[in-house]
């Protein structure tokens, strides 16, 4: 598999430098920064947010979790609370399933990042599929995607 066409485009319209990586398949983004041979520090995971009934893409370290209570003070919402699945298949046709990239311009959403992953040069992310990913500066990502960078996210416990 590749990544989709409409990714390819955004990313060339836009003029952004990136690298395409293939790797075996992989679902959980802690299996996809195993398989690429990456820290999950750089490796970036999508979640999409239902903030007041609006979607909102959150996107956090691999090894991280979303603290919904942040994301819900940043974007001054009353209402936060993960997407359904049979929304993400809505909101993202060309992807499968939980392996959306954080490109909320192509989706016409909104993007909240970690902090975490903002510290870092470069991030990592699914391309669409469970097989490819995308690698560019983050400062790239930052200028295309003009996110909003608050801490919203995390390391569980169980991951120290």
């Amino acid at each position: 598999m590749s990544i989709p066409e409409s990714l390819r485009i955004f990313l060339d319209e836009n003029q952004v430098r990136h690298e395409v990586l293939n790797h075996p398949e992989a679902f959980t983004a802690q299996e996809v920064a195993h398989a690429i041979h990456k820290t999950g520090k750089v490796l970036a995971k999508t979640v999409v947010i239902d903030a007041d009934g609006k979607h909102v893409m959150a996107v956090v370290p691999a090894h991280h979790k979303v603290n919904l209570n942040a994301v819900k003070s940043v974007l001054k919402a009353k209402d936060v609370h993960l997407a359904k699945e049979d929304k993400l298949r809505e909101l993202f046709p060309d992807c499968q399933l939980g392996a959306m990239p954080p490109v909320g311009p192509l989706y016409n959403l909104p993007v909240v990042v970690s902090k975490a992953l903002s510290e870092r040069p470069e991030i990592i992310f699914n391309a669409c599929t469970h097989t490819d990913c995308v690698k560019m500066e983050f400062s790239d990502f930052q200028k295309v995607i003009n996110p909003i960078v608050a801490e919203i996210s995390e390391i569980p416990p169980e991951a120290r």
